[in-house]
């Protein structure tokens, strides 16, 4: 199979790291041309700079996905730069913890203005010009949490159910456009927020060991990558996808239901090394 997407036009949002830049980089390194976004200018140029090796044009910018007036500005650059958009990978997002007892309804509102209203704002602006071409790929970049509810993370479980839930929509509504939309749902995809987990798990506990506990829930029994992720994305922005629209598709090792005993999985796995380490100081 072979995945030609030379001179597509790419926009990829919160693109300066993690699963967003491993996509920004596969389909750069396919021949397509590729702006990218993210909040902090000085990263996002750095990015930039990195996907000029191998695309065949680049836009990188500092754009708020809170900001209406930004993200329309920054689609209307792309498409006055290259005549249109071809595909939209929307990526930018960030998970929030949290339950009844901690958050406010403030919290939770403030999270889907960031996840749900931002990507609702990336799909309103490049729709015009995918409807003007009658040719669209949006790619929405979700999480398991959003398909499988958990016991904690309110604001992560119920603003990606929304964001799985607008995926779906989209891709029965402008399907008839020949605009395919799909949603990607990420298990435990390793960006370095695995090596903050460990850290906050305290003294007396090995890395091989909190690696063993967090494997326990996930079938394939390792940790996603983001280039596990960004091979998906380019399928779907192929003409091999050209019958796919409306999709929920995990990338998640096999992960389902097993996400919902994590929570009480760590508490008990946290209490074990409690106990170990009051009988070696006792």
């Amino acid at each position: 199979m072979n995945i030609d997407l030379s001179g597509k036009r790419v926009i990829v949002t919160g693109a300066s790291r993690g699963i967003g830049q491993a996509i920004a980089q596969a389909f750069a390194a396919e021949g397509a041309r590729v702006a990218i976004c993210a909040r902090t200018e000085e990263a996002v140029v750095t990015a930039g700079k990195a996907l000029q090796a191998n695309a065949e044009a680049v836009i990188a910018r500092a754009v708020d996905v809170t900001d209406s007036a930004a993200v329309k500005q920054f689609v209307q650059e792309v498409a006055d730069s290259w005549g249109g958009v071809d595909v939209l990978v929307n990526n930018a997002g960030q998970g929030k913890g949290g339950n009844l007892d901690t958050l406010t309804p403030e919290d939770i509102l403030e999270h889907a203005n960031i996840l749900q209203m931002g990507h609702f704002r990336f799909v309103q602006a490049v729709v015009p010009f995918m409807r003007e071409q009658r040719w669209g790929r949006i790619i929405e970049i979700n999480a398991l949490a959003g398909t499988v509810p958990t016991p904690d993370g309110i604001p992560s479980v119920i603003n990606r159910a929304a964001c799985v839930a607008l995926s779906r929509s989209l891709g029965m509504s402008l399907a008839k456009d020949n605009i395919l939309v799909n949603s990607l749902n990420m298990g435990w995809i390793d960006t370095g927020q695995w090596d903050r987990h460990y850290k906050e798990m305290g003294p007396g506990v090995s890395r091989e060991e909190f690696d063993a506990m967090v494997m326990k829930v996930v079938p394939i029994g390792r940790y996603g990558k983001p280039e596990d992720v960004a091979g998906m994305a380019l399928f779907l922005a192929s003409e091999y996808a050209s019958f796919i629209s409306a999709a929920s598709i995990d990338i998640a090792g096999g992960m389902g239901g097993q996400i919902a005993y994590f929570p009480t999985l760590k508490r008990d796995f946290a209490a074990m090394i409690r106990e170990r380490n009051s009988n070696q100081n006792g």
